[in-house]
């Protein structure tokens, strides 16, 4: 598994951009508690080593609050709290993955910690395989497939349908914009 500094530097151009292989979508993968996840590169804003940041009071337990990044405030979402995983303690991989996502308001940053960042995946179309339909109960309306890469399953997160379900964390970073 690579560090997060040495995953986006291989991965990433000379200019910062990521590349196109053959035509697939790039996705970054993630890991949290020994799963793999993985969203749209495109998205990717920055990837920083997990820094304290400042909590909001009566926020949801999986935003541990906001940061500063080059006078923007980012929420920052703990993302094993987020999907009821257990907690642990940050290690020198943790990291936060600072990415845009669409809202009713616009686009928005939005930061998420995860375990450690793996690889740029290529997917292709065809790799995709739908989400199991498990009726009622699990909501999965996020994830927007499976892939299988290199022995591992990955899930393709929909990071606008994955936060927007969290409305209250941009409505607390309009909030701390004000101030």
């Amino acid at each position: 598994m690579a560090t997060a500094a040495s995953t986006q530097a291989m991965q990433l151009g000379q200019d910062g951009t990521p590349g196109q292989d053959d035509g697939g979508t790039q996705f970054l993968s993630f890991v949290l508690a020994d799963e793999y996840y993985g969203i749209d590169i495109l998205r990717v804003q920055e990837i920083k080593g997990w820094t304290p940041v400042t909590r909001v009071p009566q926020t949801p337990e999986h935003m541990k609050g906001v940061l500063n990044l080059r006078g923007t405030i980012v929420p920052i979402i703990d993302m094993r709290m987020r999907f009821s995983l257990e907690e642990v303690e940050y290690t020198p991989l943790t990291v936060v993955i600072v990415m845009s996502v669409k809202s009713d308001s616009g686009d928005r940053l939005v930061g998420i910690v995860v375990d450690a960042v793996s690889d740029v995946l290529n997917v292709g179309e065809d790799d995709i395989k739908p989400t199991p339909d498990f009726g009622d109960t699990v909501s999965t309306e996020f994830i927007n497939g499976l892939a299988s890469v290199d022995d591992k399953m990955v899930m393709l997160l929909d990071a606008d349908k994955l936060f927007n379900v969290d409305k209250l964390v941009f409505d607390q970073a309009e909030n701390q914009d004000k101030e």
